[in-house]
């Protein structure tokens, strides 16, 4: 599966990027239903920093901004149950719980997402902090030349006389 299509079903909640349950569920190819049944089986295998429930507000939330976004399906009702969402650790936790084939292929590509993800964060900074950089330097020059012009100016201005027109002048004797 392409990496980019995992990478989608990825969010940041609670400031953590955590995957929601009906696309495991999806990606895993298990109903939605069976995946939670396997987790409460298994609950002590999940703490809060692996998997947590959203709040009934949190999902509607979620699901207003990820129906009209295309990442939620129509029709989704964050009421009707509890939606798990999974941190990284989870999912691969999750790996030990579910036995299939396409579950621990799903398992390594989502691993590959997330990792993926981790790289671009620090390319990200390192661009951010060159930038940074590049600022900095930038207005140190652009305050040199601000100063230099502004002494340019001033001088121009002390010095400025009254001057003797270039050029011909008419005499004025002949103007009649």
């Amino acid at each position: 599966m392409e990496l980019q299509v995992i990478q989608n079903k990825i969010f940041e909640i609670r400031a953590c990027r955590v995957m929601l349950d009906f696309h495991l569920a999806e990606l895993y190819q298990v109903e939605t239903r069976a995946l939670k049944q396997a987790v409460k089986r298994n609950i002590e295998r999940f703490p809060e920093d692996f998997m947590f429930s959203l709040s009934t507000n949190e999902a509607k939330l979620l699901i207003d901004i990820g129906v009209s976004q295309n990442v939620i399906p129509p029709g989704y009702n964050a009421g009707a149950t509890t939606m798990f969402v999974f941190t990284e650790q989870g999912i691969a936790m999750l790996s030990s719980i579910l036995h299939s084939k396409r579950a621990i292929e799903m398992n390594i590509a989502i691993m590959r997402a997330f990792v993926l993800m981790r790289q671009m964060v620090i390319g990200y900074e390192e661009l951010r902090k060159r930038i940074e950089q590049l600022e900095i330097s930038t207005d140190a020059q652009f305050s040199e030349i601000y100063q230099v012009l502004t002494e340019w100016v001033s001088q121009k201005e002390a010095e400025s006389k009254p001057r003797r027109p270039i050029g011909y002048l008419p005499n004025k004797q002949n103007d009649r």
